[in-house]
């Protein structure tokens, strides 16, 4: 092997190990924001709700790119703290936090193991979000009622008792077969 094809050799295998970090970093960012629970429902974490969008390389530091799941969140500068600490706190940092707006929130980026979480904490999680007729949210009832399961018993025999929970994203309701109230998150 010529000197240069060495060099190359040695170039291309610390490029590749490079790369290679990079990668680790970005999937160890991934592991920790795993973990990290929104603090409206704490059983799912910020991925589950897919409000984590992005986890790049920033110089040194790493940026996430976080949605809210609408523009007056409460919650939203709770969850970027919380971010922020669980990177730190994981060696990562430093951590630069952006918000991107733009494409909307949808409940359809709440992933399946999400909406478990969510019947199993006893809130019936959204369907598919009907944006056909341009609307993403109905703070009235749609012309078709929607049957829910029950997240405690699995009956559909329920009814919606106030279109708003806990929190705005969320309508009160409650199972006639078991009797219990239990929250729905909208889909939007």
């Amino acid at each position: 092997m010529t000197a240069a094809l060495a060099q190359a050799s040695r170039v291309g295998d610390a490029a590749s190990a490079a790369l290679e970090a990079v990668d680790l970093r970005i999937a160890r960012a991934w592991q920790v924001l795993a973990d990290v629970l929104d603090p409206e429902v704490p059983v799912v974490s910020v991925c589950d709700l897919g409000i984590v969008r992005d986890v790049r390389l920033d110089g040194d530091g790493i940026e996430v790119v976080l949605t809210p799941t609408y523009s007056g969140c409460p919650a939203t500068e709770v969850i970027e703290a919380g971010v922020r600490s669980a990177l730190d706190d994981a060696g990562l940092g430093p951590v630069s936090v952006r918000l991107q707006r733009a494409p909307a929130w949808t409940t359809d980026w709440i992933s399946a193991e999400g909406c478990r979480k969510l019947r199993d904490y006893g809130i019936a999680p959204p369907g598919p979000a009907d944006l056909s007729h341009g609307v993403a949210m109905r703070f009235m009832p749609s012309r078709a009622p929607v049957r829910l399961r029950c997240p405690r018993c699995n009956s559909e025999t329920t009814e919606r008792i106030s279109a708003f929970g806990s929190t705005a994203c969320k309508a009160l309701h409650r199972c006639r077969a078991c009797g219990e109230p239990f929250e729905h998150f909208k889909p939007i």
